[in-house]
Formats: C-alpha cells, sequence, structure tokens
C-alpha cells in the first residue's frame, strides 16, 4: 500500500468556501474516489491556506488514471481550480506536490 501526502495552497478569501465545500463532497465524487483506490483520503487546512491531503493506494498511477476517467472528476477538478493559488491551466489534482516520506512509525 502506497502513503501519499500532498500539498497544495487555498486562496486566503476562498478558505471558508473551500471548507463549505467539503462538508457536503458529492457522492458521486465519494463513490468515484473509493472506486479508483483512494483509501483513508483526508484533508487538513491551516489558517493560511496551506492544504496537506493524505491517502492510501495499491497504484497511485492507476487510481490516478482511473479518476481521470470519471466525468464527474472532471466537473469537480473545474469547480474546485479556482479555490487554488499558482495553478496556471493545470486542474487540482494534477497539481498536488507529493512530499517525501522521511519517517514512519508501524
Amino acid at each position: 500500500m502506497q502513503r501519499i501526502c500532498f500539498v497544495l495552497q487555498v486562496r486566503p478569501e476562498k478558505i471558508e468556501e473551500y471548507r463549505e465545500r467539503h462538508a457536503s463532497v458529492w457522492p458521486s465524487m465519494l463513490e468515484a474516489l473509493r472506486n479508483s483506490g483512494w483509501e483513508n483520503y483526508s484533508l487538513f487546512l491551516q489558517p493560511d491556506g496551506l492544504l496537506v491531503g493524505y491517502f492510501e493506494t495499491e497504484d497511485i498511477r492507476v487510481s490516478q488514471q482511473k479518476m481521470h476517467a470519471v466525468s464527474v472528476n472532471a466537473q469537480w477538478q473545474m469547480e474546485m481550480a479556482p479555490y487554488f493559488e499558482k495553478l496556471g491551466e493545470i486542474t487540482p489534482d494534477r497539481s498536488m506536490v507529493p512530499l517525501a516520506e522521511i519517517f514512519h512509525l508501524d
């Protein structure tokens, strides 16, 4: 099982709205994540907008490919893009900056 941790930066003026959007993620998006192999998925948000995400998957490339093939993901990513800084033309899910794991207490 791969443990994936990533960071993104939420725009300061969008932090509360971003929180609200994640309080009611679309059921079809949740189903797509589960069906694509995303497990134990969590997002952590600091007051300054630093977003840290964590999930586990058997194979990150396969899971990402499956998500990119689902239409609900494209819609979700399009709606989420305005919440983030420095994305340019890239969608949030393709902009995740993975963190290198340097310690794990098992």
